[in-house]
């Protein structure tokens, strides 16, 4: 036992682990994303507060709600769509940091963020609504029988029964969060932000998949996605950074 233990080869210290400054331009541009996603999340939200609720049920009220609302709508779907871009470089530029504390499981992590925020883009709900509406609508509203009419809101149906069913990207976005953040636990960012990322992605995970039944409670969600995209992202900004530091190696 004793010559095994000498033969061990050596291994990084969890305490000496420092960011790799090469990565310094992916942490800036990921810190940068962050921030640009946090805003549009809030400015999204801002609007939903302040203009008329979208009727949850109902495809002609929804079509007409979209063609009386027509510029807000647009901007709220692109609001709530367009930080899927931003958040899939943010991912990446978690990867220099998590192979340094656990390569496999990190990549599992960022994986999972990159590809679902991505699959978000091509997904026609936003939980909201969804931007195919803004078509039908218009279809809609320039229909000229009661059949058109009938048959362009019965297809948007379809997407009001998309945004209340349980959304497997979603659950896989959250599972992305929580992975990552467990394995950034070992180092390198504060160890709050980690745990935020803990409680983001495990609170995400238990509420995309039990979307139908909790209502309002839904919003818990959100918000720590919020604050956990506003906070990582100022851990990417602060270790952008952090001076050229030697790691240590130790027997």
């Amino acid at each position: 036992m004793a010559t095994l233990l000498k033969e061990r080869p050596r291994t990084l210290s969890i305490a000496s682990i420092r960011p790799d400054p090469s990565w310094k331009t992916l942490y800036v541009a990921g810190g940068a994303c962050a921030f640009g996603a946090a805003l549009a999340y809030v400015i999204a939200l801002v609007i939903n507060l302040s203009v008329e609720a979208a009727p949850d049920s109902g495809g002609a009220s929804m079509l007409q709600y979209v063609a009386d609302h027509r510029s807000v709508y647009i901007l709220q779907q692109i609001l709530w769509l367009g930080p899927g871009i931003l958040l899939m470089v943010t991912f990446l530029s978690l990867w220099p940091l998590v192979k340094e504390l656990d390569k496999s499981v990190g990549a599992i992590g960022v994986v999972l963020g990159i590809v679902s925020w991505g699959v978000t883009l091509a997904y026609p709900a936003t939980g909201g609504g969804a931007p195919a509406l803004v078509y039908l609508s218009d279809q809609y509203v320039a229909a000229t029988t009661d059949a058109q009419r009938a048959a362009f809101a019965s297809a948007a149906e379809g997407f009001i029964a998309q945004n209340d069913i349980a959304n497997m990207i979603g659950v896989l976005e959250a599972a992305g969060i929580l992975i990552v953040s467990v394995v950034l636990l070992g180092g390198i960012i504060h160890r709050g932000v980690a745990y935020l990322g803990i409680a983001t992605g495990a609170a995400g995970v238990v509420c995309e998949a039990l979307r139908p039944l909790l209502g309002m409670g839904y919003a818990l969600y959100g918000l720590l996605l919020f604050v956990w995209i506003f906070a990582i992202g100022w851990e990417l900004i602060r270790i952008s950074r952090v001076n050229v530091v030697e790691r240590d190696l130790t027997t």
